[in-house]
């Protein structure tokens, strides 16, 4: 008996709730049992079987080191030789990101103990054959400017889950990955915008990792990015606002990654990691308000075909267990579950074999800017960071609950929303080097 199978069969069952009436979240669209409450449990089993059929495509592939010979490429019309040049690492940076909290999650049992554990061996594996220059699947880690972006989100996912993407390395695939790394530094630190935390998370890494780090590319673009902050939990994209999901693709959550990283080898950055974490905070109050009552939320700005990857920020926040009193986990649970169901379940979000298609809701293509491939669209998988907390956790366990706008337009009793009062200058020092 195929009990994976088996289990992702039962889960997928679940879909069927993708038509629920959402004012009243937490009931079964079952016509023959209109009262059947759907439970932490339910949506936790069916996060588990999107993260199944997202990841398997990409770390399959690539532990076979076959990743570049069967993944398609979708972009642009006349582009897919260039986009060949970084989709790989895209597809494989960007799922990591996103997956790797719940491959560390420790005393899971059952099917998803199996395939948690199933999906860690490739991921390994995977990490091996994206770093072995001899791999028919090496991937590029310096030429044109897009690896950058995902050699750091690569590191994002390493530093996420270090006790079991680092620590069990042979050193060979250790150093292999060092070395992937350092290769970053032929291209020149950014400057302008969100690109300055792709170089800082690059260099975290490098020192989580005992290696030595560039001042320019992790204090100087930290202290760049955080004096960026415009007010209310909200950064500018480089001097200026964008209204985008820049904020949760990007910012905050690289923010919280390095900066954590920077106070554990070094307490004086502990206050700029202090205040970073309440301007996210503020943020994911922001982000959970976006959901509207029947439980999608506006597609606005650049790089919406990364779907719900544009709440990794409050995902981000619930998996560190810091929402603010006034957003319950389960209801924060309770909404991203209706849109991973909406955008998972789309005709058209995959291909036939089972690879992610540009879009927003379905099969969108036009929605594809010139920096959109195949590879790209696996950012979605940040969406699904609370994965990472245990089934106990009330996240997992809070009976359902509705989310903030459709507790406001059923009538429901509110506390008002304030701006968040925030001061604007961030010191960022710097650490102690061997000037030699």
């Amino acid at each position: 008996m195929n009990t994976r199978r088996d289990f992702f069969k039962s889960a997928a069952a679940f879909g069927l709730l993708g038509t629920v009436n959402l004012p009243l979240v937490g009931l079964a669209a079952d016509k023959t049992s209109p009262t059947a409450v759907v439970t932490g449990g339910d949506d936790r089993a069916y996060w588990v079987s999107v993260v199944d059929k997202i990841a398997r495509p990409v770390l399959t592939n690539l532990s076979q080191r076959t990743l570049r010979k069967n993944m398609p490429v979708e972009c642009q019309p006349g582009d897919t030789e260039g986009r060949k040049t970084c989709t790989y690492l895209e597809a494989f940076g960007r799922l990591l990101c996103g997956i790797a909290p719940w491959l560390a999650l420790e005393n899971l049992t059952g099917d998803e103990l199996k395939l948690q554990q199933e999906l860690l061996k490739l991921a390994q594996a995977s990490l091996d054959a994206a770093t072995d220059p001899k791999s028919a699947d090496y991937m590029n880690y310096f030429e044109g400017s897009q690896p950058l972006v995902d050699t750091a989100f690569l590191c994002q996912a390493i530093l996420r889950a270090p006790n079991v993407l680092w620590k069990p390395l042979e050193p060979r695939a250790q150093q292999q990955i060092i070395a992937a790394l350092k290769l970053s530094h032929k291209r020149p630190t950014p400057q302008g915008n969100n690109w300055v935390m792709f170089a800082a998370t690059i260099e975290a890494a490098l020192l989580e990792f005992g290696e030595p780090t560039l001042q320019k590319r992790l204090e100087d673009c930290v202290g760049k990015m955080i004096n960026w902050y415009c007010g209310d939990g909200v950064y500018g994209d480089g001097p200026f606002f964008h209204f985008d999901y820049y904020n949760s693709f990007v910012i905050h959550p690289m923010l919280l990654t390095v900066l954590t990283v920077l106070a554990k080898h070094d307490a004086k950055f502990a206050p700029a990691l202090k205040i970073e974490l309440e301007r996210a905070q503020r943020y994911a109050v922001i982000q959970e308000r976006l959901f509207s009552p029947e439980g999608t939320f506006p597609s606005i700005g650049r790089s919406t075909a990364y779907r719900f990857g544009a709440f990794q920020t409050l995902s981000a926040i619930a998996l560190m267990d810091e929402l603010p009193p006034k957003v319950k986990p389960a209801q924060v649970r309770c909404a991203l579950t209706s849109v991973i169901r909406k955008m998972i379940e789309t005709p058209g979000t995959f291909d036939a074999n089972g690879w992610l298609r540009i879009g927003f809701c379905g099969h969108q293509p036009d929605l594809g800017e010139s920096y959109i491939s195949t590879g790209s669209l696996y950012l979605c998988s940040v969406g699904l960071l609370p994965l990472g907390l245990p089934p106990a956790n009330e996240f997992w366990s809070g009976a359902p609950e509705r989310w903030t706008q459709q507790k406001l337009w059923s009538g429901e009793q509110m506390p008002l929303d304030h701006a968040m009062d925030d001061v604007r200058t961030v010191e960022i020092p710097t650490l102690l080097r061997d000037k030699a």
